[in-house]
């Protein structure tokens, strides 16, 4: 069964810098990402409606897990570069931690 809680972020990037952030979080974030959070749950981009932004989904166990793995990885010496790096290209960020819901119904499509 998949992790139940997923920290859902949205960033609005700005307009006509989304090449340049995918470039820059493909470069410096997911490595350390990868390595403290694991891969993530999902990665998309707007395509319709609100444009400009990217959706990623990165699941755990619980919020002490989330907490645990968040805080390890702002610890790394390297991610500051990465902060750096996309500061400019970032206008706006919300982040919401959701839980999944379990129906009856869909048990025999789980993974």
């Amino acid at each position: 069964m998949s992790k139940p809680f997923i920290d859902h972020r949205t960033y609005t990037i700005r307009a006509r810098g989304m090449a340049e952030f995918i470039d820059v979080f493909d470069r410096l974030a997911m490595p350390i990402q990868l390595k403290y959070l694991g891969a993530p749950a999902g990665f998309y981009m707007s395509d319709i409606g609100a444009l400009n932004q990217v959706v990623h989904l990165w699941a755990y166990e619980s919020i002490a897990d989330y907490d645990a793995r968040r805080t390890a990885r702002d610890a790394d010496p390297h991610w500051p570069a990465y902060l750096q790096a996309s500061a400019h290209l970032i206008v706006a960020q919300e982040s919401r931690i959701i839980r999944r819901v379990e129906f009856k119904s869909l048990a025999r499509f789980a993974d």
